[in-house]
């Protein structure tokens, strides 16, 4: 057991005298690391999320709130408009009622 041991101090003083000899022995180490890390490809898209019914849901949600309360303002602005309209019609309904009313007694009748 002394006998490796030996051989194995005697190894590291020579390569502690010999700097090219670890320089090498440095570089053989990494190109063995490097030779039994996987290679990565250079991937550039991110990892597709998972599907989310919670925000979909919400999503769909305010969706809908929101396309009745546009449904409800168009009905009320039609609602106004119709008003609007009914009261122009009587309104010249009532102004040519009138004028025939004048016109009728600055005649005389």
């Amino acid at each position: 057991m002394n006998e490796p041991l030996a051989k194995a101090e005697a190894a590291v003083t020579e390569a502690e005298s010999n700097t090219a000899a670890v320089q090498l022995a440095l570089a053989a180490v990494e190109l063995a690391k490097a030779a039994q890390q996987p290679q990565h490809q250079g991937c550039q898209h991110t990892p597709q999320q998972q599907f989310d019914a919670k925000k979909w849901l919400t999503i769909g949600g305010l969706a809908c709130v929101g396309g009745c309360v546009v449904c409800a303002l168009a009905l009320a602005f039609a609602i106004a408009a119709i008003a609007v309209a009914i009261g122009g019609t009587c309104a010249t309904a009532c102004l040519l009622i009138l004028r025939s009313i004048w016109r009728g007694h600055r005649k005389g009748r």
